[in-house]
Formats: structure tokens, sequence, C-alpha cells
């Protein structure tokens, strides 16, 4: 791994949105991880959870503990229809206890059965993104290019190229805790700096092929608020276009947050949308995860006294999808 103070930007600023677009176009082919593991890999940085990053990580199993990161996946999630038309899910009976008490099974042998069925954008609630999800400039990771992903689907870098693991070592970097706040606010930016303070403060070493979660707190705050608001792209906090740096140089596997997009919103980077998914997932190969639900997991790391546990949250391996939900498992 490099230093994470060697890789940093100068000290001033851009102030163009052309001087930021030049910014984030460095950063992207700085990282960039095209090739790094042959012109045919469609998992990226998940790469470097080896075997022996793997078999590390299950001696993180002590207490038998288990907290789930996932959301409910029902009527009442994030989604309001405004971004990309992406609503909460539709679940509707296929056989019901009132099909049964009409006789609609009758012509069954004494069982009789409940079926069911659900309706729902892949990214709905707590979900990864596909590496096929984003692309820079008409390429996507590995330079595939816009044809790849057609009506039917993804042909590369589809979700069902991860569908093994994504499984690890994990590790929460609660910032609201380290910060001392309940939550951080709206447009609060984290960057490198922060991320390594985090994780020293909370005597957590973060090693090659980890899978990071990060907390801002929002699901908290918008529980307390009683309402989702604006959560599904609206403004929120989350990580600074710097974070790439650290999270470049400490060779993160997977990274998700508690939020609707992982960035802090507004972008840190005037004339960029999303820099670091143009940065990390097209470039680098980074899978990251939204809409995590990481209250219960601040809870157990205080009261376990550690920020590293077991995590698996492999995607469902839907052919072309570039996107999955999923219903991550912390293991103490």
């Amino acid at each position: 791994m490099t230093d994470v103070q060697s890789t940093n930007e100068p000290g001033v600023l851009p102030v163009t949105d052309d001087e930021w677009i030049a910014l984030v176009d460095e950063l992207c082919l700085r990282y960039r991880n095209w090739g790094r593991w042959g012109a045919d890999d469609q998992r990226g940085t998940l790469n470097f959870i080896t075997p022996e990053v793997l078999r590390y990580a299950a001696t993180m199993i002590k207490a038998g503990r288990v907290v789930s990161c996932g959301l409910p996946f029902d009527s009442n999630g994030p989604q309001s229809g405004g971004f990309g038309g992406r609503t909460n899910p539709v679940h509707s009976m296929l056989q019901d206890g009132g099909d049964i008490a009409l006789g609609a099974q009758d012509h069954l042998a004494i069982l009789r059965y409940t079926d069911d069925a659900v309706a729902m954008p892949l990214q709905c609630a707590t979900q990864w993104d596909a590496l096929a999800h984003i692309f820079y400039r008409g390429q996507m990771y590995n330079g595939h290019g816009l044809e790849h992903v057609t009506s039917t689907g993804a042909t590369v870098n589809g979700i069902e190229k991860i569908a093994d693991g994504v499984v690890g070592r994990g590790i929460l970097l609660d910032i609201p805790r380290h910060r001392g706040v309940d939550w951080l606010e709206p447009g609060d930016a984290i960057d490198d700096v922060e991320l390594s303070a985090c994780a020293e403060a909370q005597a957590v070493e973060v090693r090659s092929g980890d899978i990071v979660l990060v907390r801002t707190g929002q699901i908290a705050q918008v529980r307390s608020a009683g309402s989702w608001g604006q959560y599904d792209g609206g403004p929120a906090p989350g990580l600074g276009h710097r974070a790439a740096h650290w999270l470049a140089a400490h060779e993160i596997a997977a990274m998700a947050t508690d939020t609707w997009g992982t960035e802090v919103l507004p972008n840190d980077t005037p004339g960029v949308f999303q820099p670091l998914h143009l940065i990390m997932l097209v470039n680098a190969g980074l899978t990251i995860g939204e809409i995590f639900d990481l209250e219960g997991l601040s809870v157990a790391c205080q009261e376990e006294g550690r920020y590293e546990f077991f995590f698996t949250a492999p995607p469902l391996p839907i052919t072309g999808a570039v996107g999955s939900p999923i219903n991550p498992l912390a293991i103490f």
C-alpha cells in the first residue's frame, strides 16, 4: 500500500468547473486499475480479497453475534420515484390463506401453500452497485463501452460476476461517534485525513482487502425526524472526492455507506456529479454499496469493544444486472 499523504492533490484547490473536471480526470487516471488483474477481469478491487485475507477474516468470529445491516424491503423504504423512476418494492401474494379457504388448492392432497412475488428496482434499498452501473467518458470498468449494456442487461461487469463474494474482514468507521455528534449534517464531507483519524481513534488497523463501512448517521437522522425527507438524492453527508486517496492507498476491496449515494451532496467538485463513482467504481474497480443501515452495527461495535468483524454480503446473481439488493451481515 502507498502512503496516503503522498497521494494528495496540491493544496490549492481548483476554482472553475473546468479545473475541477481536470482534477477528477487526473484522479481517474491516477487510480485506474484497468488491466491490473487482466483484460478479462470483472471483479476489480474484490481481487484484493485473497485466500489469505479471507482466512484472516474468519478469525474475526469470536462471540457469535450477528448484526444485519440491511433495510426492510417494503413500501416504507426511502424511494420517492424522483431519481430514475426508482420506487419502493411492491410485494404481492400469488397464493394466500383466502385462496386456500376458497378451495383453489383442493386438487392437492392434504398440503396447502402460500406464494408471493416482489417487483422493485434493484437499487431501491440496501444494495451493491455493479461495475457496469457507471460510465466515465463512455467507458465502464476495464475499458468496456456503452454497447455492453443493452435493454437486456450488461454483457460484462454484471452483478453476477461477483456472486461468490463480497465476503471478508469488515471494518466500521463511525464518523459521528468520532466527531462526538449524533449524525453528520447534509453537506458535511468526509475526507482521507478524517478516515485515517477515525480508524486510529477506533484502534483499527486497516488492511489490504478490507470491506469498509462508513457511518454518517443519516439513517438515525431520518428516523429521528420521522420522515425520509430528501434522503433519495437530496442534500446529504458523505464521502468527499479526497476519500479516493485513502481508499486507493489502503487497497480497500469494497466500500459502503448509510446514505443514498455514498458521496457528499452537493458534491464537493463543482462541474462533476458523483466524482467518487467515476474515480473509484469505474476506474479503480471498487464495489460500492449504498443505503446500508449501520445503526445496529454502531451499537454492536461499541458493546463488543471493536470495530472489526467478519462481513458477508453476496449479491443476488441476477444475470446482466447492474445492481443487486442485499442483506449484509456483520459477525463478531
